[in-house]
């Protein structure tokens, strides 16, 4: 992989700004990639995790930025797309000074890219990286911020889910429907609950024992199964992957049994294809990054001064975006996540064009 040819679709035209970052003292290994501003500063998470490889985590936080891109595009937000991963085991390398460290490059950045919580990260840990950066958000009520994005992260997504059911069996509600959740960390169990409020049956698998006890103390009404493989060749009618990418790949496409794919996991096709197989087989997939953007409307909204009514209202909205992305597949004879590209591109080339406008005393 070259610098300037870091993806494999040859009609990206690449990222705007990949920053490596490395502070040998406190271990911080990092990468920030920044694919747009055309709408704005580039805005999205920062994940830590104990990558395979340096390339593994390049290839991470290239395909995420660019996610973040068509995100916040597509949630009418004015800020572009952005990543940030730090390599390495959350529960053993995490500490003050590495993420001090972080905070630091972020601000070098002079607010080309803001941060915020993402898998590995907590608003605790966006606390400590703003001592260091005033281009943080995702903080901790205490400190003025929006507090925990995965809640209107798993909002969004189950509004996403009633349009994709409206969409498909001609009414805008989970009940009576079986629902698969893979993944009951942060976003997950919060989706849980708007699910049983709906009235949907819901299944649920995660690797975490802790999560899983969760669930039973908590909603001892929901089923467990052991594994993801159990859960994709059970009888449900949604499934919805909400831990991390890469959830949806041929074997799996293969045996799922649902009718909708619409979960709160970014990048959940393991290749672009996959979106193809899915439809051959008669599964509507609602596109990871329309549903899931309610976590990064939260922490946009946090920028201005968070009012959580504001936010939440704003993230209802995803019902409506996916409803009309959904229309414009079906008119158009295309795939969901084309239909959704389509829209997120032309408000980003509509948008950013009016860049190229002078105001006064602007430079």
């Amino acid at each position: 992989m070259g610098v300037f040819t870091a993806t494999d679709n040859p009609d990206d035209l690449g990222h705007e700004q990949v920053v490596f970052c490395h502070d040998k003292a406190s271990g911080l290994r990092a990468i920030i990639a920044i694919y747009s501003t055309a709408l704005g500063p580039a805005l999205g998470g920062t994940r830590f995790y104990p990558y395979a490889s340096e390339q593994e985590a390049l290839q991470d936080v290239l395909n995420l930025s660019r996610g973040m891109a068509y995100k916040n595009a597509l949630a009418g937000l004015d800020y572009g797309g952005g990543k940030a991963v730090i390599w390495g085991d959350p529960t053993r390398d995490k500490s003050e000074a590495l993420l001090r460290a972080y905070g630091r490059f972020v601000q070098s950045l002079g607010g080309r890219y803001i941060t915020a919580c993402d898998v590995g990260t907590y608003v605790e840990d966006m606390d400590i990286v703003a001592k260091e950066t005033r281009f943080v958000t995702g903080r901790s009520v205490e400190r003025g911020g929006a507090g925990d994005s995965s809640v209107l992260t798993a909002w969004g997504t189950f509004q996403g889910m009633r349009a994709a059911a409206a969409h498909v069996w001609g009414k805008p509600s989970l009940a009576g429907k079986r629902v698969g959740v893979a993944g009951v960390g942060k976003v997950g169990k919060h989706l849980v609950g708007h699910l049983l409020s709906d009235g949907a049956q819901v299944v649920v698998t995660d690797i975490n024992p802790r999560a899983l006890e969760w669930v039973r103390t908590n909603h001892p009404q929901v089923d467990i199964v052991p594994n993801i493989d159990t859960l994709i060749r059970s009888e449900i009618d949604v499934y919805a992957p909400c831990a991390l990418g890469g959830a949806l790949d041929d074997a799996t496409v293969a045996v799922l049994r649902a009718r909708v794919v619409c979960g709160a996991a970014n990048n959940q096709l393991a290749h672009p294809d996959v979106e193809k197989l899915l439809s051959d087989r008669g599964i509507l997939y609602a596109p990871d990054y329309v549903v899931n953007s309610g976590g990064v409307i939260q922490v946009a909204d946090e920028i201005d001064g968070f009012n959580f009514e504001r936010a939440k209202a704003r993230a209802s909205k995803i019902y409506d975006t996916t409803a009309e992305i959904l229309r414009l597949a079906e008119s158009e004879g295309i795939s969901p996540g084309a239909a959704a590209d389509r829209l997120a591109e032309r408000r980003m080339a509509e948008c950013g064009r009016l860049r190229t406008i002078l105001l006064p005393g602007t430079p």
